[in-house]
């Protein structure tokens, strides 16, 4: 199905130039034509839930200190936030999983503005809570050249303030149509990081901060682009 993201059809024939929340519009008009009425509600009713409980409100904000962590990346190499600062600005992607549509629009943009961030000095990074074997499996189908770290346990996303517990109600949903959180994620915690995206300064500060409990919204590539500036 075409809603399902641009997937390894666009990285074959080339990058799709629209801006992130084009293709994101897309995918929920896809959703909301082929996707069970009785599903779209659940997901739609754990949006409403985590927006009333603030969620994304306990996200750091611009001019917090972020923590500095080491992870796995997809091929099993350790990967230092503190050795990529030292080059320069490092923008941290949280993404939710390789099933969510949204997150391989996000991701697949990211590909294709990858030789901007390189040019402006900066590193890029996409966190999960997938296990190394899972965003190997992500990084070759999409045809990604920049680090998907392993966050065991979202030990990372909580640092951040973007991990929530699933409800119970959308973890079933996700059961139902194959989405086994345990097995992607190596435990049963049942968490998943909000969508959100970060550019960290070299001294360790946010300079950038998007959070959104709706996992619909993603940060635009470009706006993120325009910190470094």
């Amino acid at each position: 199905m075409k809603w399902r993201g641009t997937s390894t059809d666009t990285a074959e024939q080339g990058a799709d130039a629209r801006l992130l929340r084009d293709k994101l519009t897309d995918i929920k008009a896809g959703i909301a034509q082929y996707v069970r009425p009785e599903n779209q509600a659940v997901n739609l009713q754990t949006v409403a839930e985590l927006e009333q409980q603030g969620v994304a409100a306990q996200a750091l904000k611009v001019g917090d200190q972020a923590p500095s962590f080491v992870l796995s990346d997809q091929n099993g190499r350790q990967v230092s936030s503190a050795a990529l600062l030292a080059q320069g600005p490092l923008i941290v992607n949280f993404f939710r999983g390789r099933w969510c549509p949204f997150c391989v629009a996000e991701l697949e943009s990211w590909r294709d503005a990858l030789p901007q961030v390189q040019s402006a000095g900066a590193s890029l990074i996409a966190i999960s809570a997938q296990t190394v074997k899972h965003n190997a499996f992500t990084a070759d189908q999409h045809k990604l050249r920049f680090p998907l770290l392993s966050d065991a346990g979202n030990q990372v996303a909580r640092g951040f303030g973007v991990s929530y517990r699933v409800p119970d109600a959308q973890r079933d949903l996700y059961r139902a149509v194959f989405v086994n959180l345990q097995l992607l994620h190596g435990d049963d915690s049942g968490e998943l990081p909000l969508p959100a995206t970060f550019v960290i300064t070299q001294d360790g500060a946010v300079a950038y901060a998007f959070a959104a409990a709706d996992y619909t919204q993603r940060a635009e590539p470009s706006d993120v682009l325009g910190t470094l500036a």
